[in-house]
């Protein structure tokens, strides 16, 4: 906690990697959070950028990026982000491991979830009791039950955090995969972890039930669905950072990859189409490029005032 970064990037893909290699060429303290195994070119191939001949394997490109930038002095953790505050001194970043980063400037490359509805009920119902933003709905349902679906650490922070709110909370998931300190605070936090499959938000016009593959049937007000890392929306929204206006899906930012939040810069997917790994890059470059430098102006700022 007492280490403050110059720049901090959130996500391991390829506006993340390129961002925290300028950021660092630059000789900023720079540390990149997430897993590159998150990242949507991890599974898939690369054929169409400039200078790779052929088709070539996007998992071994991000572990060259990653190398790359560890090689010129980016610190390296691979665990989600769960939570982003505004501090005295810059940001506030909180894993999932419960660790709490500090930097005067924030990249936000977290790319996009392009998920389709996979629960019977879950697009009928959708805003009628299905939300995927626990920070933004959680204190629709004070006083009322709800179930949290999805078996990583953002599903387990969002529960632990509707625990406060609501009167009751079943995590719901075939699997549970995070920290063993992490499940215990679960459960001395009295959610009640199901491992069963979800099949059906029940309900006509509200939710009202979620039915599992098990033939149980939770009495439930609220759906959150939490699969995966917290969601750029989320992140984002929560902190302060202006989404685009015309559908509020993607970060707003200018040429220079600023948000509407001074110290905020976002690049990539995370900043609308088209999905390319060359535009990704493009807006990881200038990202980390900008970080820096207002990082530097901001470190000149507070030894003036020092």
């Amino acid at each position: 906690m007492n280490r403050i970064y110059d720049v901090a990037i959130i996500g391991a893909g390829p506006a993340g990697l390129q961002a925290a290699i300028h950021a660092a060429r630059r000789k900023a303290l720079t540390i990149v959070l997430g897993k590159i195994e998150k990242s949507a070119l991890y599974r898939a191939h690369l054929e169409n950028y400039f200078g790779v001949p052929g088709k070539k394997d996007g998992r071994e490109i991000l572990e060259i990026g990653l190398a790359q930038a560890r090689h010129f002095g980016a610190e390296y953790h691979p665990f989600d982000v769960v939570k982003l505050e505004l501090g005295e001194r810059g940001f506030h970043i909180e894993t999932e491991r419960a660790e709490i980063f500090e930097a005067l400037t924030l990249i936000i490359a977290t790319g996009v979830t392009r998920r389709k509805a996979k629960l019977k009920g879950e697009k009928e119902l959708l805003g009628k009791g299905v939300s995927y933003c626990v920070d933004c709905d959680g204190f629709f349902f004070r006083g009322l039950p709800v179930a949290v679906v999805g078996g990583g650490s953002a599903a387990a922070h969002g529960a632990l955090t509707l625990k406060k709110i609501t009167s009751e909370v079943y995590l719901v998931s075939p699997q549970i995969d995070i920290p063993s300190e992490l499940r215990r605070e679960l459960e001395e936090s009295g959610v009640k972890i199901i491992l069963a499959k979800p099949l059906e938000i029940l309900g006509e016009g509200e939710v009202e039930g979620l039915l599992l593959e098990d033939g149980q049937k939770l009495s439930v007000k609220g759906v959150f669905i939490e699969e995966g890392a917290k969601g750029a929306l989320q992140l984002a929204t929560v902190l302060g950072v202006a989404l685009d206006p015309e559908n509020m899906t993607y970060i707003q930012v200018d040429r220079e990859q600023r948000t509407n939040l001074p110290g905020v810069f976002a690049a990539g997917d995370v900043c609308g189409p088209p999905f390319q790994v060359a535009k990704a890059v493009g807006e990881g470059c200038i990202a980390g490029l900008k970080a820096a430098e207002e990082a530097g102006k901001r470190r000149k700022e507070k030894k003036n005032e020092a």
